[in-house]
């Protein structure tokens, strides 16, 4: 390939990049969605790129590496879309404010509480994302630590690390285990010897952060939620899609994405039955009920209107998507430029494996996760299943060190905010980075077997 980082196309190429990212960082200050800028980045990086080519009368191997680039977004794209949208329906149909509402009830002690939302955040994000599973958590601390700011935000911690660390064995947990995945360097089933090690990370800071949260049982107001019609079917029917995508990537080859759609088909003729029940009630029962004094119309939501799988799919995060889209291109042109066999000359020849894949994780913290992974698997350096094990684990939890490393604590930032903030989860970062050590050390040493391979 050629390589034009000593090329004015490749500074301004890089430029410009920078430039987008230093725009996604300052995402909250500006109010501009992070997705706006490196759309365009995007563009301008595939134009400098075609000029470069040009230069040289290669123009047509441009067209075939950037659908190249585009083939691997568009199958990131559908699978997310895909699970998005079931997880958008669970919400409408209550699945998660029941669950919320079900733990409140328990009467547990506050550190109780701490143990119980890690332990679901650990559990509940390897197949739902880290993201959705941090905000039903974080919601049950909220509820239950109601004016008890101190407990609020180590809790808020718990939640974050847990629900990273969570994410980071399973394909279905992060967006970076989807895409090593979906590249096909981990078999679906290795990605599991990662348990122990994400436990690990998680436990380590857990155990020390839960020395400080008292014993006290707090006064929280329990709330009375109830699953809609169809909620545990649709449940049920996210795992078989999850179990049938696993099964027929594994047996017969077929991309991962198919089998998520396919399921996203069921749901949707699923829901047609749904609706079509609903909208019966909601015609007979539009007057305010007698008995209650309150209008059945409101047990429908979204707009008090009967179930519409369409609103599930317009409330996927499309700015996220988008951004995905951005990111994955600019890489990607950055890669047809040459900057990336350089960067993967310096970390995986000059550093070696091991040393680049701890940065790896470290880097995540303050760079999202998703550009640093996608331009690892663009690289593609000659690495053993246990050295690919290893960057998924670190670009997984590494975002954890920080607040702003992960969607999980950028969204319970915003929940608690106020209470849960960046100089908060600052000082347990020692404790966090004690977890992501270990964590390291325990992969290297229980899963010596995969760095043969």
């Amino acid at each position: 390939m050629l390589s034009f980082t000593d090329h004015w196309t490749g500074y301004l190429a890089l430029a410009v990049f920078l430039a987008a990212y230093v725009l996604v960082i300052v995402e909250e200050s500006l109010d501009l969605r992070k997705s706006k800028p490196v759309m365009v980045a995007a563009g301008v990086i595939w134009i400098l790129t075609a000029i470069a080519y040009a230069s040289q009368d290669r123009s047509h191997v441009v067209a075939e590496l950037l659908r190249h680039n585009l083939l691997e977004y568009a199958e990131l794209l559908l699978f997310l879309l895909s699970a998005m949208t079931f997880i958008n329906t669970m919400v409408e149909r209550n699945v998660f404010t029941a669950l919320r509402s079900r733990l409140v009830s328990f009467g547990l002690s506050l550190r109780g509480v701490f143990w119980l939302t890690g332990m679901l955040a650990f559990c509940i994000s390897p197949v739902a994302d880290n993201l959705t599973t941090a905000l039903v958590m974080g919601a049950v601390v909220l509820a239950m630590g109601a004016g008890n700011k101190r407990f609020i935000s180590a809790a808020c911690v718990n939640v974050v690390v847990a629900a990273n660390a969570g994410g980071a064995f399973s394909p279905f947990g992060d967006i970076t285990t989807l895409m090593v995945w979906q590249k096909g360097v981990v078999q679906f089933g290795d990605f599991f010897a990662l348990f122990i090690p994400s436990l690990v990370n998680w436990l380590i800071p857990a155990i020390v952060i839960s020395l400080t949260i008292p014993r006290e049982t707090p006064s929280a107001r329990t709330e009375q939620a109830h699953v809609k019609d169809g909620g545990y079917a649709i449940v049920m029917l996210f795992l078989v899609t999850i179990a049938g995508t696993v099964l027929m990537h594994h047996y017969l080859e077929m991309p991962p994405f198919l089998g998520m759609m396919t399921g996203l088909g069921v749901l949707k003729s699923y829901g047609y039955f749904l609706r079509r029940k609903e909208l019966a009630t909601w015609a007979e029962t539009s007057a305010l009920d007698a008995e209650g004094g309150v209008s059945r119309r409101e047990l429908f939501k979204p707009a008090v209107k009967p179930f519409d799988v369409f609103i599930s799919m317009k409330r996927v995060e499309w700015d996220t998507l988008m951004f995905f889209y951005g990111i994955m291109l600019c890489v990607g042109g950055l890669g047809a430029l040459g900057y990336l066999a350089t960067l993967s000359d310096f970390f995986y020849k000059d550093l070696g494996a091991t040393t680049a894949n701890i940065l790896v994780g470290v880097l995540s913290a303050v760079i999202d996760n998703i550009p640093v992974m996608f331009a690892v698997l663009s690289m593609n350096p000659d690495m053993s299943v246990g050295q690919w094990l290893l960057v998924t684990l670190t670009a997984g939890v590494g975002g954890s060190l920080l607040s702003i490393g992960s969607a999980a604590g950028v969204a319970l930032m915003g929940q608690a905010r106020g209470i849960y903030t960046f100089s908060a989860h600052l000082k347990w970062t020692w404790a966090i980075a004690l977890g992501y050590a270990a964590s390291i050390a325990v992969h290297l040493m229980m899963n010596s077997a995969f760095f043969s391979r």
